[in-house]
């Protein structure tokens, strides 16, 4: 159903290349993967229109996409480029270490870094 104003989320997925396959799309909304403006979905005949905020959690991460437009027919990558905004939220650099990491060996914390912690965390006695 392309009128123009909207379109079933799984056609949606399938154009806009989140996913390989539309049933891969529809899978996704069954099991409750999808989110449409923060509701989740649980059907894949649940229509988006332009300015809805999808939410779809894949494998390992989650992606944000602000729906801007349709598509008639799948097309290339660069084509699908057009129908979402990614608002996916930029992941921590992987080398910062931790912010409470300990050394390698270093053993159980000592009772001074135990309320060294709790200081930090806000759990002072």
């Amino acid at each position: 159903m392309v009128d123009g104003t909207r379109q079933r989320i799984d056609k949606w997925l399938w154009h806009a290349r989140v996913v390989r396959t539309r049933s891969a799309a529809a899978a996704l909304a069954a099991a409750g993967r999808v989110r449409v403006n923060g509701a989740r979905i649980d059907a894949a005949s649940r229509p988006v229109k332009v300015g809805d905020v999808v939410t779809v959690a894949l494998d390992s991460r989650v992606r944000v996409l602000t729906v801007t437009g349709f598509a008639e027919r799948r097309g290339s990558a660069t084509d699908a480029q057009v129908l979402f905004r990614d608002e996916t939220p930029a992941e921590p650099d992987e080398s910062s270490p931790p912010a409470a990491s300990r050394d390698r060996g270093a053993g159980r914390p000592t009772k001074r870094d135990r309320r060294t912690l709790d200081r930090l965390r806000g759990e002072e006695e």
